[in-house]
């Protein structure tokens, strides 16, 4: 199992930037890939980047441009640099790693809230 600890919400204005942190424990040997969802009030959860172990990077269209997913292997944490925040992006914001027997692993998730 993989455990997954996120940090670096909160509550910022309509236009600024957070980061957002996840660090991985435990079998992180299976790891294959990593990256983040997120949860508006309301809606369905939503796919908003991964990173591979190689550093390919996918990201939901609406994230295109303003948030740039990364991750540091040497520390096992993946980061989630958004800027130009908009009230939208309000959401609970989670952490993921796909292993390589398929199976995922979530965090707890992080507050995100964006001020109009």
């Amino acid at each position: 199992q993989v455990q997954l600890v996120e940090s670096g919400g909160g509550l910022v204005q309509a236009g600024g930037s957070l980061r957002l942190s996840c660090a991985a424990s435990g079998s992180i040997f299976s790891i294959k890939a990593m990256g983040w969802y997120r949860q508006a009030p309301g809606k369905q959860r939503e796919l908003v980047a991964s990173i591979t172990n190689s550093g390919r990077t996918n990201y939901a269209d609406s994230m295109k441009g303003r948030f740039t997913i990364s991750r540091d292997n040497a520390k096992n944490t993946v980061y989630l640099q958004m800027n130009s925040l908009k009230p939208e992006d309000t959401a609970v914001y989670y952490c993921i790693t796909d292993r390589e027997d398929g199976g995922r692993s979530w965090g707890r998730g992080t507050q995100v809230t964006v001020s109009s």
